[in-house]
């Protein structure tokens, strides 16, 4: 039984389409002895099959009057762990041992989803893969490739971390309420090893950022308060293309030139 009103606040969109929840299961795949936690786990459209699956789940969960319900609803399902806290600060390594890996699954408020997935990849090295319902146009950009439309900073940050792979796409009427928007199901797969990395995080991301705040200028135009005209003659790369024309690899490349190990 759906709750009278989903609350706004929180971004509640139940997913309640069996078809497509069982689709989502088979993506994830999850095996008896994997670590798995759900990140809003709502009414328990998914958490119910994947706990009968796999016996044991973590679940965090913000919204306190939708864990009684929850948790009647996978008696004698499994183990349930409920985690009542607010995902975005949550201590996932907490959850596992050290040496054991994470799954993280989730049906994500549109409103978080991108500093949700962020504040995740701090915690990179203990998760296995992520499997995210996000808005379409999200999953879009985080698998867009460079000179789409869809390319920017966002795909650039988390293409330098996971792999991203978009699985398909769901229409408003598999939830209650009908969000305004398509949604997609995407799967991330965290690196173990980061082919082109930044010897300075935190200036690349700054680099990123810059030249994207001027996304319709070109490199020298944009990026002019952190590139000079010399800095660009060593770096080797056209400074009057445009933000989305190049790589990951490629704003990696400029921030290992201009701060060397």
């Amino acid at each position: 039984m759906y709750p009278p009103i989903a609350r706004k606040r929180f971004g509640q969109h139940f997913l309640h389409d069996k078809q497509i929840i069982q689709r989502i299961v088979d993506m994830v795949a999850p095996q008896t002895g994997q670590h798995v936690v759900e990140i809003g786990p709502g009414q328990g459209a998914l958490t119910v099959p994947i706990l009968k699956q796999i016996g044991t789940l973590d679940v965090v969960e913000i919204d306190r009057d939708l864990i009684p319900p929850l948790k009647m609803r996978c008696a004698e399902k499994g183990h349930l762990i409920v985690h009542e806290a607010d995902a975005l600060e949550f201590d996932f390594a907490g959850l596992v041992p050290s040496g054991e890996s994470l799954r993280v699954i989730g049906n994500l408020p549109y409103n978080i989803s991108t500093p949700l997935i962020f504040h995740l990849l701090d915690y990179a090295n203990i998760i296995l893969d992520m499997h995210f319902m996000l808005q379409k146009e999200v999953v879009e950009r985080l698998a867009a490739q460079p000179g789409t439309e869809a390319y920017g900073r966002l795909s650039i940050m988390m293409q330098y971390h996971c792999h991203v792979i978009s699985l398909f796409n769901v229409s408003a009427a598999a939830f209650y309420p009908p969000p305004k928007v398509e949604s997609s199901v995407v799967r991330l797969i965290p690196y173990k090893e980061i082919s082109h990395f930044a010897h300075h995080y935190k200036h690349f991301a700054l680099l990123v950022r810059e030249a994207f705040s001027h996304r319709r200028k070109t490199l020298r135009n944009s990026l002019k308060g952190l590139v000079s005209d010399v800095e660009w003659k060593k770096i080797e790369i056209d400074s009057h293309l445009r933000p989305e024309q190049l790589s990951v690899e490629d704003y990696v490349t400029i921030s290992n030139r201009l701060q060397p190990k």
